[in-house]
């Protein structure tokens, strides 16, 4: 039996490389993470999207048998409808769809706008700038504290919790601290939602009821983490990472700015090209599975690479090139299956605004750094750049 392959924390910042290695050794690689954690990773396209959808691949086992440790403070907070399998998260995802619903999101557009364009007004006070402190995290930041009734002014505070969680080098204290520091700070919302609702997703989370079933408040905190982390981490790196694909594209921009009717494909390109979400959160085999002639034995972790299957020439052609005019039908960027990502039209709604307002702004901005000197976040989950350094105008 080979060897795993060991993934150190260089794979973060040569992740596409690294994946097309990976690729082209198996459809599927038994690795150790950067975290320790062993695991097997899906590297291609029709692997993947089976994967994704394969019972045998199943989530509720993970927060007992996997990294979450049964009891620990951040247990509660994985115990949500993405860790869950059927039916409990049909009943998950029913109640927080009756809450989450498309006209709430949509309501929202219109101060998606104003704060795109108050943040690019604060930015246009200099010369430089860096888009992911400035512009790519406190837009969706601000976006789903608003929806979800949450103090904006806390967002920091959200920040330093998320990122702990995501990250692959943080220490199990740090998670344990910020779970409890999570939990308690959210308690204290859901207790005031209760007695005082307002016109927000937690208070409908809070009331919302299916046939006399609600939410109880370990599901509450736990649904609330997840909207909260994956509402902005995904748009954050898509913002970021799709504004770095355009900078160092000068023919797609140019394409793009001709014609804003490419937008919604273009928006689906970056999804697919970019990847926000490096790997679908963890899976668990309930039986030995066969991968392209790869058996991964039952009790093991699985990885869906969905950087990976994005980028595979079985799946598109050029794969490596951007290209705002692909047919990207099927692309993972939002996973597939009964995990696929509710909040993607907020995503692809919040981008929509945050590009067009950008590059209209700016449609001289340039990297202000090489792109050998960008750095990715120390995680393997999220796809995200530490900082975007921009010229907002062309040097004279």
């Amino acid at each position: 039996m080979t060897q795993p392959v060991e993934l150190g924390l260089d794979y973060i910042q040569d992740l596409h490389a690294a994946n097309r290695r990976l690729r082209e050794q198996a459809a599927a690689v038994q690795v150790i993470m950067p975290s320790g954690m062993p695991a097997w990773l899906i590297t291609r396209y029709p692997q993947a999207r089976a994967a994704l959808a394969d019972p045998r691949l199943g989530k509720q086992a993970v927060t007992i048998r996997g990294r979450y440790r049964p009891g620990s403070p951040e247990s509660v907070l994985f115990r949500h409808m993405l860790n869950t399998d059927p039916p409990d998260h049909e009943r998950l995802r029913r109640l927080v769809s009756k809450a989450f619903t498309a006209r709430r999101i949509e309501l929202l557009r219109p101060r998606v706008s104003a704060i795109a364009a108050a943040l690019l007004d604060d930015i246009a006070a200099g010369d430089e700038a860096d888009l992911v402190e400035s512009f790519a995290f406190p837009l969706p930041i601000m976006v789903i504290c608003e929806l979800l009734g949450l103090p904006a002014q806390d967002r920091d505070k959200f920040r330093e919790w998320s990122d702990a969680v995501v990250s692959a080098i943080t220490r199990q204290a740090e998670i344990d601290d910020a779970a409890i520091a999570w939990s308690d700070y959210v308690s204290g919302l859901l207790e005031v939602k209760r007695k005082d609702p307002a016109d927000d997703l937690l208070s409908a989370l809070v009331h919302v009821e299916d046939a006399g079933d609600r939410l109880n408040r370990d599901e509450l905190l736990a649904m609330v983490f997840l909207l909260l982390a994956a509402g902005h981490e995904t748009t954050v790196n898509l913002i970021s990472g799709g504004t770095l694909a355009l900078l160092r594209d000068d023919a797609e921009r140019a394409r793009l700015a001709a014609d804003p009717t490419l937008l919604p494909g273009a928006i689906e390109e970056l999804l697919r090209y970019v990847c926000p979400s490096n790997h679908a959160t963890l899976r668990l085999t309930s039986e030995p599975v066969d991968v392209d002639g790869t058996v991964i034995p039952a009790g093991e972790i699985v990885l869906v690479l969905l950087s990976s299957a994005n980028r595979d020439p079985g799946y598109t052609d050029a794969p490596d090139r951007l290209d705002l005019a692909r047919d990207t039908a099927g692309h993972l960027g939002f996973g597939h299956g009964i995990h696929y990502c509710l909040g993607a039209p907020l995503a692809r709604m919040e981008a929509e605004i945050a590009f067009t307002a950008l590059l209209t702004r700016f449609p001289e901005m340039t990297l202000a750094v090489p792109p050998a000197e960008l750095r990715y976040r120390p995680s393997t989950l999220v796809h995200g750049l530490v900082s975007l350094p921009v010229r907002l105008r062309r040097l004279p």
